[in-house]
């Protein structure tokens, strides 16, 4: 099982912030998000623009670091300039 937590404003449709993900085999953090569907609309959209910074088991990560199982990943929305990335671009 893989831990996915939301920091910051980020969360799931539901209101949720941490998520338990079973894997099978390592995979990557962007296909462990893309494989949660709904749930993770706003986050998927996030990185889709480059506006998600990601941690896996306390360390600085990528969209493309794997993660197996028992890892731990944190996501936290931002916009480059220190704000969170949730605003509506102008």
């Amino acid at each position: 099982m893989v831990t996915i937590t939301l920091m910051g404003q980020l969360q799931t449709t539901d209101g949720e912030r941490d998520l338990a993900c079973d894997i099978s085999e390592p995979t990557t953090v962007r296909q462990l998000i893309q494989r949660q569907g709904e749930t993770l609309r706003e986050v998927r959209q996030l990185m889709k623009e480059k506006k998600l910074l990601v941690t896996v088991n306390k360390r600085i990560a990528s969209e493309d670091t794997r993660v197996q199982d028992g890892d731990t990943i944190k996501l936290v929305a931002h916009d480059g300039m220190g704000g969170s990335g949730l605003a509506p671009t102008l």
